[in-house]
């Protein structure tokens, strides 16, 4: 029984997540509009069944661990579309280094400028900071300097939905007619949500937006223990 009951929970969480996901998607294709995105409603939908239940986070990530784990694969995913893009990248590669340090500094420091505009300290500072990387990027790194690498993932996943529609909104007023500047723009500052609208947009926008967001998180992650040292 002690081996039964933790794989019930597992199957119920896990089912019940990808169930809320698909539901939402199919919503979003029908209503694309930025309250219908999956991101966003999966855990309002999620958050309101555990409180039903009286269930805790702790529960849930545990039953749904093995869906964080997949972040990583899904993340190396994106090199297919890079991959069709190299000489973009070759051509424009000393740009898009350049965007990748200043977009995460200024990505850092705005964190840390908001964190101290809501008197946040200790691990929850820690946390926020890598809120403008992609998940399995934010979650090693939060784990690195301090953070609660759950509570970055949940700002991780706000960061990625108010990016894609507020990207959405610059790019009706930002001069923008690169592929590479709209691309880049949702990959640097939405991360996995940017990538994806970057893609509704044009097949090279959603290849820079993907390999700007890898490349952001891969700069981030080697940085992790010089902003360690500095924090510390």
């Amino acid at each position: 029984m002690r081996m039964v009951e933790p794989l019930l929970l597992m199957a119920f969480w896990s089912a019940l997540t990808i169930g809320f996901y698909a539901f939402a998607k199919t919503v979003y294709r029908r209503f694309p509009t930025p309250v219908t995105s999956p991101l966003l409603l999966t855990p309002i939908a999620l958050i309101f069944t555990a409180l039903a239940l009286h269930a805790s986070y702790a529960q849930y990530i545990h039953a749904t661990h093995w869906l964080v784990l997949l972040l990583g694969p899904a993340t190396v995913a994106f090199a297919v579309p890079i991959y069709e893009e190299r000489r973009t990248i070759r051509r424009y590669w000393p740009v898009l280094a350049f965007g990748v340090v200043v977009g995460s500094v200024t990505a850092m420091a705005s964190a840390w400028a908001l964190a101290s505009l809501l008197s946040l300290n200790g691990s929850l500072r820690l946390s926020l900071l890598p809120r403008s990387i992609s998940t399995p990027f934010a979650m090693t790194i939060s784990e690195h300097i301090g953070g609660v690498p759950d509570l970055t993932a949940v700002f991780v996943v706000i960061t990625g939905v108010s990016g894609a529609v507020l990207g959405e909104l610059l790019l009706r007023v930002l001069p923008l007619r690169s592929a590479l500047a709209r691309g880049a723009l949702f990959g640097m500052g939405a991360h996995g949500a940017g990538v994806a609208k970057a893609q509704q947009i044009g097949r090279e926008e959603g290849s820079i937006a993907g390999l700007v967001m890898v490349f952001v998180g891969l700069v981030n992650v080697f940085a992790a223990p010089l902003l360690q040292a500095v924090l510390s």
